[in-house]
C-alpha cells in the first residue's frame, strides 16, 4: 500500500548524507525503508521518519514524527536500553543553515527529530547468524528466555486484542489474498481460509479468556529474527511497533508466534523448537499453547500477503517474489493441520542422557515447532525456587518430594497434550507406579504413549556424570550407585543403548513405526 507523502524532506535527507554535518571524514550509509531514513554515521545509526501517512501510521507532520520517535526511544529501552541512547534534532539556525543538535535540547527551529541508536554489524543480527549457520541452540534458549522476561514485566492491556481484533485480522487478510489472484492460487487460499476460521472457532473463548487474565500486554509487535541482535554477548529485542497499538498490544503468545514462525519459514524447526520450550519452560499458563499454531499460521499469513504487496508495488512480480508468497502460504496451511496426540517418555538412570536424546528428537516430533520436553530435574529447581544449577539438600530427594515433582511433570503434560502438543517426559522412571502414572496419563487423554528406558555400560555412565558441568541435575557416581538398589520391577519400555550408534535416530524410527 502506498503511502501519502505529506512533506518534501530533501534538503534534510542532503544534508543528513554528508559526513561533515556528524564532523566525519568517513562515508555516511544511507538505508530508506517504507517508513524510515535510516544513516549509519560513526558508531551511531540516526532514524528518521519519512514524512507520509499509511491507513495504519501517521508521520504527516513534524509533531507526530517527534511523538514516535521519542515513543520509539521509550519502548526500546525496555528490552534494548544499550543500544538507543536518545533523540537528536536537525535545527535550522541563524541565516536558515542546518545543523545536527546531537541531544536534541539546542536552539532553534527543529526541522525534524531523529532517534539515535548504538551502531552493530550485520553480524549481531539473529537473521544473519541464522542465514549463516551461527545461530547455537544456547543462543537461542537465551533470546526466548529474554523474551519471556519481557512478557512478564510488560504493561497489561484489559483493552487490547481478543477475539473480535483477531476476527478483524483474518477478514482483513483473506480479503487482501483473494484481491490479487495473479499472486495467490484462488483454491490455496480457499483452503487456508476455511481452516483458519475453523481454528478460530475452537480459540475464540480462549483469546478472550487470556485477555480477562492479563496476558494481552504492550508487546514488540514485530517479532522476528531480524529485530533480535547480540550487544555485549547477549540477546537483545529492538525495533518494536511503536506507530499503531493495534500491532503491539497483543496477547504475549501472538507476539512470540512471529519469531517462531520465522525460525520453521527457515527451515530452523530445531531452533523454534528450543524457543518455544525455553519460553514455557516455568509451566504457567500452558492451555495457552493451543493458540499457537493458529497465531504462527496467522503470522504466516500476513507475511505472504505483505511480500505480494510489496511484489505488486515494485511493478513486477518475480518468480523469487511468487516462490517466497507459496512458501507462507504452505507453512499456514502445514501449521493449521491437525497434530496426533502422542505422550513420549524417557527413562533410566543417570548419566543415561535422557535430556540428550529427549531434546534430539523434540523437533521432529508433533506440529512443526515439535514436542514439548518436561525434565523432572528442573521441575524439582522450579519448584524449589531456585536457580538451575543449584545443588539441592538430600531432603528434596525423599519419595514425597519425587511424588509431588512427578505429579507436577505429569501436570504439565497433561495440559500440553490438552492443547494440541506433542509432550515429552524425561526422568529416572525407576519406580513401576511412576512408569505406570504416565502410560495411564496418555490413555485419559486419547493420545498414544511410547516409553523408552535408556541404558549405557556402567563405566560410560560414571565418566558422563563426573564429566558434567552446568546441567540441572544433581546427580553423582555415588547416587547413581544407591539408585541401583531401588526396586524397578520389570520395566517394558523400548530399551535403547545410549552409547550405541546415533540412538535419538533409532527412537525415531521406531515411533515412526507406530
Amino acid at each position: 500500500m502506498i503511502g501519502e507523502v505529506t512533506e518534501d524532506q530533501s534538503e534534510s535527507l542532503g544534508f543528513l548524507e554528508i559526513p561533515a554535518s556528524y564532523g566525519l571524514t568517513e562515508p555516511v550509509i544511507r538505508i530508506d525503508t517504507h517508513a524510515s531514513h535510516v544513516f549509519l554515521a560513526g558508531d551511531c545509526v540516526y532514524k528518521m521518519k519519512r514524512a507520509l501517512r499509511y491507513p495504519y501510521l501517521d508521520y504527516g507532520t513534524i509533531e507526530r514524527r517527534r511523538w514516535a520517535c521519542e515513543r520509539e526511544l521509550a519502548l526500546n529501552r525496555r528490552t534494548a536500553p544499550a543500544l538507543y541512547l536518545g533523540l537528536a534534532a536537525l535545527r535550522r539556525g541563524r541565516g536558515g543553515r542546518l545543523h545536527l543538535d546531537r541531544d536534541g535540547r539546542g536552539e532553534g527551529e527543529a526541522v525534524e527529530w531523529m532517534v539515535v541508536m548504538r551502531r552493530f554489524g550485520a553480524d549481531a543480527l539473529l537473521d544473519h547468524r541464522a542465514s549463516h549457520g551461527l545461530l547455537p541452540p544456547d543462543l537461542m534458549r537465551r533470546a526466548a528466555a529474554a523474551i519471556a522476561t519481557f512478557h512478564r514485566g510488560a504493561d497489561i492491556c484489559p483493552d487490547g486484542a481478543g477475539s473480535a481484533a483477531m476476527s478483524a485480522v483474518i477478514e482483513e487478510n483473506f480479503e487482501e489474498l483473494r484481491a490479487q489472484p495473479e499472486l495467490f492460487d484462488a483454491g490455496v487460499v480457499a483452503e487456508i481460509e476455511a481452516r483458519s476460521r475453523q481454528a478460530f472457532a475452537g480459540v475464540a473463548p480462549l483469546l478472550d479468556r487470556r485477555r480477562a487474565e492479563g496476558m494481552v500486554r504492550q508487546c514488540h509487535g514485530d517479532l522476528h529474527l531480524r529485530n533480535i541482535c547480540v550487544v555485549d554477548g547477549e540477546p537483545m529485542l529492538f525495533d518494536c511497533i511503536e506507530f499503531n497499538d493495534d500491532f503491539a498490544r497483543i496477547d504475549v503468545l501472538y507476539d512470540l508466534a512471529f519469531l517462531l514462525m520465522d525460525l520453521v519459514h527457515r527451515d530452523h524447526v530445531d531452533l523454534a523448537n528450543v524457543a518455544a520450550n525455553e519460553y514455557v519452560k516455568d509451566g504457567l499458563r500452558l492451555d495457552g499453547l493451543g493458540l499457537l499454531s493458529f497465531f504462527m499460521a496467522t503470522r504466516a499469513t500476513i507475511r505472504a500477503k505483505v511480500e505480494g504487496s510489496a511484489a505488486a508495488l515494485a511493478g513486477r512480480i518475480s518468480g523469487s517474489a511468487l516462490a517466497e508468497t507459496k512458501a507462507y502460504l504452505d507453512l499456514a496451511h502445514r501449521l493449521l493441520a491437525p497434530t496426533v496426540p502422542l505422550l513420549v517418555a524417557v527413562g533410566g538412570l543417570p548419566g543415561t542422557g535422557k535430556t540428550t536424546l529427549a531434546r534430539a528428537i523434540a523437533p521432529a516430533l508433533g506440529g512443526v515447532v515439535g514436542a514439548f520436553h518436561w525434565r523432572s530435574d528442573v521441575v524439582r529447581k522450579q519448584m524449589a525456587e531456585v536457580d538451575e544449577l543449584t545443588r539441592l539438600p538430600p531432603e528434596t530427594y525423599t519419595r514425597e518430594a519425587s511424588d509431588r515433582v512427578y505429579a507436577e511433570m505429569l501436570r504439565r503434560a497433561r495440559e500440553t497434550l490438552a492443547a494440541g502438543h506433542v509432550a515429552i517426559l524425561d526422568a529416572t522412571f525407576t519406580a513401576p507406579n511412576e512408569r505406570r502414572a504416565a502410560e495411564v496419563l496418555a490413555a485419559e487423554a486419547g493420545a498414544a504413549f511410547a516409553g523408552f528406558w535408556l541404558e549405557a555400560p556402567d563405566e560410560e555412565l560414571r565418566r558422563r556424570l563426573v564429566a558434567r558441568k552446568g546441567d540441572a541435575s544433581d546427580a553423582t557416581p555415588a547416587v547413581l550407585e544407591t539408585m541401583r538398589e531401588f526396586r524397578m520391577g520389570e520395566i517394558a519400555w523400548h530399551r535403547i543403548n545410549s552409547a550405541g550408534p546415533d540412538p535419538a535416530r533409532r527412537i525415531l524410527e521406531l515411533l515412526d513405526r507406530g
